[in-house]
């Protein structure tokens, strides 16, 4: 099986998601847009993965690759695909589903709790009642039309959502590893401004690696989840 990514940006790279790719024995592939914007055929896919990245869904006049991604986007949820978006990701996967992106009324920089939403839909995917994650955002996702939230935090309502059976976006990662959060810091350090729910670099870093190993493991799970058959 082969699993294609996409990669906006050096530093916002697949971090714990290679391992699990390469346990389970997927072909590697990947479009990395600040270097080329060659896509390949959705057909030859089977799963997505669309990594996140420090610009807007609304920057296609900066980045004029983003309508090409998201058609492509588009297309692969349509063939039935599984696929994954983190961040800018679950954003395009949203917007993509025609749902609007906004400014959420609080960045959202650091070590926070989210919380499980209830589902009437049994088969959907759980989170934990409430786990510590990592974010990086200053934009949200409305809900696409038939999607199902999953998660949400005290600073953005909207953090997790499920199209379908195979298709999860997370405003928030799970992929991060203490190298993740380093190279963040070295190229996006200075959004680092006091507020609510944004942490201080030191902050960033003193959390224990146990709270790596406990999100790498969940996103794990969300992979396993809308892993192809």
């Amino acid at each position: 099986m082969r699993a294609h990514y996409f990669q906006h940006v050096p530093f916002e790279g697949l971090g714990s998601i290679e391992s699990w790719m390469k346990s389970n024995g997927f072909e590697i592939t990947s479009s990395k847009f600040y270097e080329s914007v060659d896509i390949p055929d959705p057909q030859e896919i089977d799963i997505l993965i669309i990594l996140g990245g420090p610009m807007s869904v609304h920057d296609e006049a900066l980045y004029p690759w983003l309508a090409k991604e998201k058609q492509f986007v588009k297309d692969v949820i349509g063939l039935g695909k599984s696929v994954l978006g983190i961040c800018l990701g679950a954003q395009i996967i949203a917007q993509a589903l025609g749902a609007e992106i906004v400014q959420n009324s609080l960045k959202e920089i650091g070590w926070f709790p989210i919380y499980a939403v209830d589902s009437s839909d049994k088969s959907a995917f759980t989170f934990p009642h409430t786990a510590l994650v990592f974010h990086w955002h200053g934009e949200t996702f409305n809900l696409p039309q038939s999607s199902i939230r999953l998660a949400s935090s005290a600073a953005c309502s909207n953090q997790a959502f499920q199209f379908g059976k195979s298709v999860i976006g997370l405003q928030f990662h799970l992929e991060t590893t203490k190298e993740s959060v380093e190279a963040m810091l070295s190229n996006c350090g200075d959004e680092l401004i006091a507020g609510t729910y944004i942490q201080s670099a030191q902050e960033l870093l003193s959390v224990p690696q146990e709270h790596y190993s406990r999100i790498n493991n969940l996103m794990n799970e969300v992979l396993e989840y809308i892993r192809p058959v």
